[in-house]
């Protein structure tokens, strides 16, 4: 894979596999990477208290420096979902982002499924270190291993609080990725890319995926302007076919 509200702590989070943490939002469980659970995308430190829901039920993501290490998090659904439309409602400036840092939204395979650098689907805001390259970025990892990912890029504009909504419609024969200015689709389009090759089965992950939504750390380097950060998701909608 190439800022604050007062918060009202997981008061219902329960011990997950694993020991994570489990929460509802937008209608499905979702756990939180524990703390120990240390490594890539990075590598980077994680917090589990970095990843909260507020008052109004939107859920809450933070980059944050403590004892001189930078903390990322992650969280990520204990359902596996398949074709259909996926949506975020984002609050906060993906568009001016630090170069060094990558906000998520994507499928991610199990073991079962898949190894890493197959079978997922990204949306993914980041310049990847080079403060020129354009923010908002689309991939797909193929379904099989040995074939390579398909990409693009484009640059976005947002303004004031950087209301905005990104999806991806996944068939099994193409996707199409879309970003908006506002809360919903309704809103300006800001980036669009269709993605329909000639060998679907190969090139189009065919399994049911987790969803997953990061924020951490390019090649675990420090954010350049040392600023902690926080997004906020108001919301995720799956649409199945």
């Amino acid at each position: 894979m190439k800022h604050t509200i007062a918060a009202l702590f997981l008061a219902l989070a329960a011990v997950g596999s694993l020991g994570a943490k489990t929460f509802q939002f937008s209608g499905y469980q979702w756990e939180i990477r524990p703390s120990e659970d240390n490594g890539g995308p990075g590598p980077n430190h994680w917090d589990e208290n970095n990843a909260f829901l507020d008052a109004r039920g939107y859920l809450h993501l933070k980059l944050t420096k403590r004892g001189g290490e930078w903390y990322c998090s992650e969280v990520y659904t204990q359902e596996a979902l398949g074709f259909g439309l996926y949506e975020f409602s984002i609050v906060g400036r993906v568009d001016t982002l630090d170069r060094n840092l990558v906000f998520g939204l994507f499928n991610y395979p199990e073991a079962d499924v898949g190894p890493d650098g197959t079978n997922e689907i990204d949306i993914e805001f980041s310049h990847w270190g080079v403060p020129t390259n354009p923010i908002d970025g689309y991939t797909v990892f193929p379904a099989v291993e040995g074939v390579r990912p398909a990409e693009r890029s484009y640059p976005i504009e947002l303004r004031g609080a950087g209301q905005s909504t990104h999806s991806f419609t996944w068939t099994p024969e193409s996707i199409l990725f879309q970003s908006f200015r506002g809360t919903s689709s309704a809103g300006p389009l800001l980036a669009n890319w269709l993605y329909q090759p000639r060998d679907p089965q190969v090139h189009i992950p065919q399994s049911l995926l987790p969803v997953h939504i990061n924020l951490w750390l390019f090649e675990g380097v420090p954010p350049s302007d040392g600023q902690e950060v926080e997004l906020i998701v108001r919301s995720f909608r799956f649409t199945p076919m």
